[in-house]
């Protein structure tokens, strides 16, 4: 089996997610797999040559067969346990949670209602 790279990705942030579509065309979605070890994102996927019978003879194959991987390492303002992810026609879409303490909040001031007067 020949390794390779997963050249093609896109990464952008929605709102309060970070999104990241891998391009994964003729790949069964039971060949992908995902893992996540602290802030490395990792996928894995296999493209399984097909089997057409045994009476076809193969003129030309282009589409490179075997296993492919990528890593992306992941920013501390992620939250790596609220990934989901979603395979459709040919590309794998992760979402990444932006974690809570990464969110912008407002901060709240307190002040006392009473004035003192300084004497001299």
């Amino acid at each position: 089996m020949v390794q390779a790279d997963l050249d093609a990705l896109d990464a952008y942030r929605a709102g309060d997610e970070y999104v990241i579509c891998f391009d994964l065309p003729g790949v069964d979605p039971e060949a992908i797999d995902i893992d996540v070890e602290r802030n490395m994102l990792t996928v894995k996927a296999e493209r399984r040559p097909r089997h057409e019978g045994e009476d076809v003879k193969w003129e030309l194959s282009e589409r490179p067969l075997g296993v492919f991987s990528r890593q992306v390492m992941l920013s501390d303002t992620l939250d790596p346990e609220g990934i989901t992810a979603d395979y459709d026609s040919g590309v794998l879409t992760l979402k990444i949670p932006v974690a809570e303490k990464a969110k912008p909040r407002k901060i709240a001031i307190s002040h006392s209602g009473s004035r003192k007067e300084i004497r001299a």
